[in-house]
């Protein structure tokens, strides 16, 4: 995915302080609406995930839950965009080692 994508230095820093404003760690104030941002965005957001480790559907929403508020549509783009795959049956979740820290 990131092919598509150029993504500098000085751009990604621009883009995470303009949507975590409390800091990486802290709280997203908006979903991006571009591609480019949500990438950008997703890739911090992944972090915050132990690669190695299978989450369940819930354990997946309460993280995603203190990142924003519409952790449904991040899950959506996390699991679209290939940052985390799950099993058929939606219970188990984990990092796709690619995105990985």
């Amino acid at each position: 995915m990131e092919e598509r994508f150029v993504i500098t230095d000085k751009e990604r820093e621009k883009v995470l302080g303009n949507y975590f404003k409390q800091g990486v760690n802290g709280t997203l104030e908006v979903f991006p609406s571009k591609e480019k941002r949500k990438y950008i965005v997703a890739q911090e957001i992944i972090k915050r995930f132990d690669t190695g480790k299978v989450y369940l559907e819930k354990e997946i929403n309460e993280l995603l839950k203190t990142v924003h508020g519409d952790f449904a549509t991040i899950r959506r783009f996390l699991i679209d965009y290939r940052f985390m795959n799950r099993s058929d049956d939606g219970r188990e979740y984990w990092i796709n080692d690619v995105h990985s820290k």
